[in-house]
């Protein structure tokens, strides 16, 4: 456990709850994709668990089960509806460890040979660049025998 308590009003959980806007690409009972409105690469998406946790460590190991099949099938079709050479993951627990927002999350990254990731620079990505994405993206997944 993180030794914190889970915020209701974080950021994400107010994406979940339909108070903030969100580019989702993929959801189930159990998750959720949606866009990366600050990208650090061309087709950052993220993918949440529905079940509140703050991190890794607090999450039950259903919803972490479900998590990963979601980053893989979300990753899969971002790799394919941006032709992309590679995949990053990156998942961060508690401020020490670099996350953010805290309610457990997964940074899916289409990665490009010779194109180095954008610095985390706070500053919000153009919402038609980012929606022309979505777009390819939901499009590999309603494609793929997932």
């Amino acid at each position: 456990m993180s030794g914190s308590a889970y915020d209701q009003d974080n950021v994400f959980a107010k994406i979940l709850r339909g108070e903030l806007p969100a580019q989702k690409l993929y959801e189930d009972d159990k998750t959720l994709a949606f866009m990366d409105i600050m990208p650090r690469g061309d087709g950052h998406c993220l993918a949440i668990p529905k079940q509140p946790a703050r991190n890794l460590l607090d999450a039950d190991t259903d919803s972490l089960a479900a998590l990963m099949a979601t980053v893989q099938k979300v990753g899969r079709a971002a790799m394919t509806a941006l032709e992309a050479d590679g995949l990053t993951i990156q998942q961060f627990n508690e401020e020490a460890g670099g996350q953010i927002v805290f309610h457990l999350h997964v940074h899916i990254i289409p990665r490009f040979t010779g194109v180095a990731l954008r610095p985390h620079s706070g500053e919000m990505a153009d919402q038609d660049k980012l929606a022309e994405q979505a777009a390819k993206i939901k499009a590999a997944l309603a494609t793929s025998d997932a």
